[in-house]
């Protein structure tokens, strides 16, 4: 799997053989058997009627097939593969908590990856999350899953695809949170008079605790405060690796140990019962502070969630009745009154109303909505009482889909973290090993015990995992986050990364950088009878959801024309389309459609010419069978009034920006010239447009291609990284790295600068979290440093890197570079 791509779902090959040779139920058996032994087959089953063997194999493994007919001809039978395809297994998602550092995201990752039926397994230390994927269905699998993490020593739910607990003990709750900051607050209350007593150093004043009163106080902060470090700890130790817990345990242990001993056996002991306890209130301290902050970070996704209505108001049997939102079906009927969250995606059959799609789009302002327009779940009802039609619900609606390619981002490693991950699995080794140098070197230079011995504990209290481990997921976090807030959807890390790097945008014309709803604004017919003109052309594309198609529709509409009956119909795409309409068989699209069938148009060429200038899209109508050229027809569409700013944008920050069109070069030219496109290809076929991407690819150009994710899904698919310009509710949130909730292109530079300003912040949080280690270990080692400065220092530094991700929340739309 990709390093860079989090788990999407668990695949395995479903692999058919036609099987010639059997000649009884002995002989399928005897298929079966050969065929079950061979490695990595998981299930097979041979059909003695139809000849064939269904066999499902791991995915991945080499030469499966060919190792499968080899068996079978080898058992007398000779076989013939018939097809090789996908199965996909959804992944099982699983909420993990007690986890402190990437050391023990490390260690559950390890322990899952072990378990019979997973093909692999990322743990997220910032979502406290694991998603697993799967070989085949197992009913038993996942109670396998959260036994092995709890057996590492952490505890475990199962998510269900509807993103909620099917147990609920994993969830950070109120009353956690409230119980750990009395745990700070008990630890606190025990170290505050050793805090007291180090800050009177420093004062004229002497106050100094008795040895014993020492020992009372630290006594119940190292036993019941820092219980929590104990268990994980433990459960490290028994799996022979580290984490945070572990270093905490061994410095406070070790130094309340030194100091116990101390004060029993020594007549004047230098006790260090202020510098274990200091260390535990500072660390307990530091991770309620970055779990609060780690909290801040998911409020993005807490803020999608919190947009979903627990119940609808529906009419059932002619009553109107309050249901939960899970019994919804597609189809009700489903009211909203003033002021109400909208609980179903649909379309308004009655009532007109402005809608608050703030949270879902982006859109700062209100958008107003009548009958026949489409509306998303989650959104907030306006002044008036609306009557909709359920078209999705549960995991099909649009909000369900937005909070699920939001989570599979931040549940993703981007490259540099699987070397983070690499980096952990032996940082808690070589600390101790540091530490107990450390000793033994300040041992050797004469030094007492005691002053070894605190050197090594301060080693061991400021080397921190954690900050390291939380430096990419946070900022990854907030960096998606802002971008749903803004309505910008990355749909995995990858694209992250590679949104980054964009050196050329090119655009679809029509739909992106134009309205997409194009009017007809001028009809020339050859014979001057240009009502014949709009009679035949609209008939010939009734029923047609084409937005040229649609303006001819909508102006045969306006003008009473009736339409003629259409006994045949093909589409040519990229050029038009043949239909045969009363007694024409009609020739309907591009210049090129009529020139590929020797249509001469110079009779209505300067109506084509003076069209083209201002940018028009034209439609030849021609008749195959009778007088040759009958018209044609010019259609405008607004330029979109965003596009000059979208362009100016991306030109500002140094990035070409190209115009890809199917439509003539003179109207091409003249949309991108009022844009500020300066490139521009046009007259490309649809199936020619992902070869204009990859030419540019060719060349050395980073290719970011923007269209309405349906027409242009095959460039979309060969740019480097496809961004689809659209409301979300279509293909195109499937099939894009990158999709925009809003039809504004300004929101193409914006999601290159989220993009990048992740992408540096993940830098700066790895550059601190590193540079932390490389200066603090040495000096902890070289005795410039105490105990209690190390705690704070270390419990400080996870805190810094999840404040400093928490900084991307101010990126904002206007001004932000690219």
């Amino acid at each position: 799997m990709d390093g860079s791509t989090p788990p999407g779902s668990g695949n395995k090959q479903a692999i058919k053989l036609t099987i010639s040779g059997m000649t009884c139920a002995g002989c399928a058996g005897r298929v079966e058997r050969v065929i079950t032994k061979v490695p990595g087959v998981l299930d097979a089953t041979v059909n003695l009627a139809t000849e064939q063997a269904s066999v499902e194999v791991t995915q991945g493994v080499a030469d499966i097939q060919s190792r499968l007919i080899d068996v079978v001809e080898k058992a007398g039978f000779s076989a013939t593969p018939v097809a090789l395809q996908t199965v996909s297994i959804p992944p099982l998602t699983l909420a993990v908590s007690g986890m402190t550092c990437a050391g023990c995201a490390g260690r559950v990752e390890r322990v899952l990856k072990e378990i019979s039926g997973v093909s692999d397994a990322v743990v997220n230390l910032a979502t406290e999350r694991a998603s697993v994927e799967v070989n085949s269905p197992d009913a038993g699998l996942a109670d396998r899953l959260i036994s092995a993490i709890e057996d590492a020593g952490f505890t475990a739910d199962l998510i269900d695809t509807d993103l909620q607990l099917i147990h609920s003990t994993a969830i950070e709750t109120p009353n956690a949170d409230s119980y750990v900051l009395a745990r700070v607050a008990f630890s606190t209350i025990l170290t505050l008079p050793f805090f007291v007593q180090m800050g009177v150093i420093l004062t004229p004043w002497h106050f100094e605790l008795t040895p014993w009163w020492q020992f009372a106080l630290a006594t119940p902060v190292q036993f019941i405060a820092a219980s929590r470090f104990y268990r994980p700890a433990w459960y490290a130790l028994k799996a022979g690796s580290g984490n945070m817990d572990l270093l905490v345990v061994l410095g406070t242990l070790s130094t309340w140990g030194l100091s116990t001993y101390l004060l029993i056996n020594a007549d004047e002991p230098v006790l260090y019962f202020e510098a274990s306890a200091a260390v535990i209130t500072l660390v307990l301290l530091g991770k309620w502070l970055e779990s609060r902050a780690k909290s801040s970070s998911a409020s993005a996704i807490k803020s999608l969630m919190a947009l979903r209505p627990e119940t609808a108001r529906v009419q059932r049997d002619g009553n109107e009745i309050e249901i939960p939102i899970s019994d919804v079906r597609v189809g009700d009927m489903t009211v909203v009154r003033p002021g109400e969250r909208i609980p179903v995606d649909g379309v308004i059959v009655e009532g007109a109303s402005h809608v608050d799609e703030a949270l879902i789009t982006g859109e700062s302002l209100p958008v107003a909505r009548e009958a026949g327009n489409p509306v998303t779940g989650g959104a907030v009802n306006g002044e008036g009482m609306l009557l909709i039609e359920t078209t999705a619900v549960g995991q099909d609606s649009t909000l369900s889909r937005i909070i699920h390619l939001v989570e599979e981002a931040q549940a993703g490693k981007a490259p540099v973290q699987r070397l983070v991950d690499r980096i952990s699995q032996i940082f808690v080794p070589v600390i101790i090993a540091i530490a107990v140098l450390t000793f033994g070197g300040w041992m050797l230079a004469g030094h007492t015990f005691e002053g070894a011995l605190i050197n090594a504990v301060t080693v061991l209290v400021i080397a921190c995992p954690c900050a390291l481990g939380l430096a990419t997921p946070t900022a990854i976090m907030v960096g998606t986050g802002v971008a749903a807030r803004n309505g910008i959807l990355i749909r995995d890390i990858k694209s992250l990364e590679r949104a980054r790097q964009v050196t050329s945008v090119i655009f679809d014309k029509t739909g992106t950088l134009t309205e997409g709803r194009p009017q007809v604004s001028g009809l020339w017919a050859a014979n001057g009878d240009e009502a014949e003109l709009l009679q035949l052309c609209a008939s010939a594309q009734q029923g047609s959801e084409h937005p040229l198609a649609k303006a001819v529709l909508d102006k045969a509409g306006e003008a009473g024309t009736s339409l003629l009956a259409v006994s045949s119909f093909k589409s040519l795409p990229g050029r038009g389309l043949l239909a045969n309409v009363g007694a024409y068989s009609l020739l309907i699209g591009s210049r090129r459609l009529m020139q590929e069938h020797n249509i001469n148009t110079e009779t209505l060429d300067p109506y084509a010419e003076t069209s083209q200038s201002e940018g028009k899209t034209l439609l030849w109508v021609a008749s195959e069978n009778s007088s040759g050229l009958i018209g044609l027809i010019a259609l405008s569409d607004t330029l979109r009034t965003s596009s000059p700013a979208a362009v100016r944008q991306l030109n500002g920050a140094g990035i070409k920006t190209v115009m890809l069109s199917g439509d003539n070069r003179q109207s091409a030219e003249t949309i991108a010239a009022s844009c500020g496109i300066k490139t521009v290809i046009a007259d490309v076929l649809p199936d020619e447009k992902a070869d204009h991407v990859i030419a540019m690819q060719n060349s050395g150009e980073r290719v970011a291609m923007v269209g309405d994710g349906l027409n242009d899904a095959p460039a979309l698919a060969a740019a480097d990284i496809g961004i689809a310009m659209g409301t979300g509710t279509d293909v195109a949130m499937e099939t894009a790295g990158i999709t925009l909730m809003r039809a504004n292109p300004t929101l193409v530079g914006d999601a290159l600068s989220i993009s990048s300003a992740t992408y540096n912040k993940i830098r700066q949080n790895l550059f601190w979290a590193f540079i932390y280690n490389i200066i603090a270990i040495p000096l902890a080692a070289l005795g410039h440093l105490s105990p209690v400065i190390a705690g704070a220092a270390m419990a400080m530094s996870s805190v810094s890197v999840v404040s400093s991700s928490l900084l991307l929340k101010r990126w904002r739309r206007r001004g932000a570079k690219i």
